[in-house]
């Protein structure tokens, strides 16, 4: 027998996409496609041949590009991101186009002109999870072209892309322009530069709190800075006069020189809190200052060394710190009633730390990587409440797309129901255990109860209004779920949670009969989050009454190509509390062909 001869090679593959083309198509076939055939025959071709590049395949807004340089890769890529803001300048802004580029380098399979194997795959994953306007490089790519290229790299950490069996660690590049709307939405990035329009500064006194930076020089303790931050975030957003921008729209920023300026124009807020940790041993120093977003003017700054042993005081310090600063006639027994209950234990809290990535997302494998620590967590301190809503979150996820396992739905609702029972006052807390609550245990009464509650101490935090407006949106309570979601994305615009009060707005729109509406708020939580299927058949019912019939046939496929265990009636079992809601969208999801 004679072995067949397989060619091969080591090359640099390039993939690139349009970001949100579908959209475009949609609204301008022939304008989307006579422009992107402008942008590669001004930019994208030029650039490739430049950089000595070969086009493998074109697919729609696709393309695939071979180089024997990965430098002569990323300087492409480079060029590309950077030279299409001038020409979408010459567009109208609902016309931009921004593009999504991975690279990676492989030794793949020649077949004839075209490239095969994992290593293709890979560039094509990495190319998904780049932001609209950003580069997403692998480990391989980073390692070959750091040194290299004039840009800066911010450490993704390993990612789990879809159909590659392990983990690739991923890097994502801050090329300094910025591309049109939305290019900085995706993966809850935004571009180094990007200038985003500015939003009206709120009635009451506003802030932002940035990523501290972590000065240990140990990359492992990264999550312990983030952690202090979301502290401080958590109890000055408790505080009901002031308007704080959740975590998530302020960590955009997180690895970037800013200019307080433009933080305070694209965020809305007056004042910004910024700092860095030290952590060594037993000690910690942390220092902060807070700054006029208008002026630049610091308004307070200070420097704190203690014991790890003191850490929940030192928050509460900073955080009273920062309020006396914006408010000086702020009695101290209003900082006192706004104190978070914690654990007593530093191992449950740090565990709790650790998980804390994988907790904001509503996809299955995310939360079976949080479930562990938190469990242990819990073993070293049951009463910890917020490690209950935490857990029960997580567990929740695994049921409603893991495949509707029994003992995932009691596990989420009994650590919902332990995370209620201990007195809890925490804002976020409650509404993940309100949400748990009513997904799972169809207990409409009890979960409105503990939204209320949640918000009644803490009327702008992003979980309360989020988690509140899917349950309202199913409800049929379209004008009060409507409400609490144009809040949330208004206090935090960046946020990688948007995909909850996106699909709020999908449910009333689509139910009120604004199906255009509906569709365009549908595509929004695809954007912030693609791998979710839940928007992708928001998208479909939208279309089907919108009379596209054949985009509605593919949005339901993505459905299924994202969760293959959809069905009609297993959204029933999960979200079919008021008939007419799901009536509304089942009918629509039969004619687009899921099935029932």
């Amino acid at each position: 027998m004679v072995e067949q001869r397989v060619d091969r090679k080591l090359v640099a593959i390039l993939a690139a996409d349009v970001a949100g083309y579908s959209r475009l198509i949609g609204a301008d076939e022939e304008g989307t496609l006579a422009r992107l055939g402008m942008l590669r025959h001004e930019l994208i071709d030029p650039a490739i041949d430049n950089h000595h590049g070969r086009i493998v395949k074109t697919t729609g807004d696709g393309i695939l590009v071979e180089f024997a340089s990965p430098v002569n890769a990323v300087r492409c890529a480079i060029a590309v991101q950077r030279g299409i803001a001038p020409l979408n300048a010459k567009l109208t802004p609902e016309n931009w186009m921004n593009f999504r580029i991975g690279i990676n380098v492989s030794d793949v399979v020649v077949e004839g002109d075209d490239l095969l194997g994992d290593g293709v795959n890979i560039a094509a994953r990495l190319e998904g999870i780049a932001e609209p306007g950003g580069i997403c490089l692998s480990e391989d790519v980073y390692r070959q072209v750091r040194g290299k290229v004039a840009a800066e790299f911010v450490d993704l950490g390993e990612q789990g892309l879809k159909n590659i069996v392990r983990p690739v660690r991923a890097y994502r590049i801050d090329i300094g322009n910025a591309n049109g709307p939305g290019g900085a939405r995706s993966s809850g990035a935004v571009q180094a530069g990007a200038r985003k329009p500015a939003l009206a500064l709120p009635d009451m006194p506003s802030i932002a709190v940035l990523p501290f930076t972590n000065m240990s020089g140990d990359p492992e303790q990264e999550y312990f800075a983030d952690g202090v931050v979301e502290d401080i975030v958590t109890g000055l957003s408790r505080i009901k006069w002031l308007f704080v921008v959740a975590r998530n729209s302020s960590f955009v920023y997180k690895g970037k020189a800013v200019d307080v300026k433009q933080v305070g124009r694209e965020l809305g807020v007056r004042y910004v809190l910024e700092g860095g940790v030290r952590r060594a041993g037993s000690h910690v120093r942390i220092t902060g200052q807070l700054i006029e977003a208008e002026t630049g003017v610091q308004l307070w700054a200070e420097r704190y060394d203690r014991s790890l042993d003191d850490i929940f005081a030192l928050q509460d310090e900073i955080t009273m710190s920062v309020v006396g600063s914006i408010e000086p006639n702020l009695r101290r027994a209003e900082i006192e009633r706004v104190k978070r209950q914690r654990p007593d234990s530093l191992d449950a809290y740090d565990l709790f730390l650790r998980a804390l990535p994988n907790i904001y997302t509503p996809m299955p494998q995310d939360a079976a990587g949080a479930i562990p620590l938190l469990e242990k967590a819990l073993e070293l301190e049951p009463g910890y409440a917020t490690a209950q809503a935490a857990l029960a979150w997580c567990f929740h996820h695994r049921f409603a797309r893991g495949g509707l396992r029994e003992e995932d739905r009691r596990a989420a609702i009994h650590h919902a129901r332990a995370a209620t029972s201990h007195g809890c006052d925490d804002a976020t807390t409650l509404a993940m255990a309100g949400f748990v609550i009513w997904m799972d245990e169809r207990d409409d009464v009890a979960a409105l109860k503990l939204f209320d509650r949640a918000l009644a101490l803490s009327n702008s935090n992003i979980f309360a209004l989020a988690c509140s407006s899917v349950p309202l949106a199913w409800m049929g309570k379209t004008e009060v779920a409507t409400e609490r979601a144009q809040r949330a994305l208004r206090l935090s615009p960046f946020d990688p949670l948007n995909f909850l009060p996106n699909c709020a707005l999908a449910i009333a729109y689509f139910y009120s009969e604004r199906y255009a509406e509906a569709a365009d708020a549908a595509r929004s939580a695809i954007e912030s989050t693609p791998r979710f299927s839940f928007p992708h058949a928001y998208l479909a019912a939208a279309l089907v009454r919108l009379g596209r019939g054949e985009e509605a046939k593919a949005a339901a496929q993505q459905v299924l190509a994202l969760q293959p265990t959809f069905t009609v009636r297993g959204v029933s079992a999960i979200v079919g509390h008021e008939p007419a809601v799901f009536s509304a969208f089942a009918e629509a999801w039969r004619e687009a062909g899921l099935p029932e």
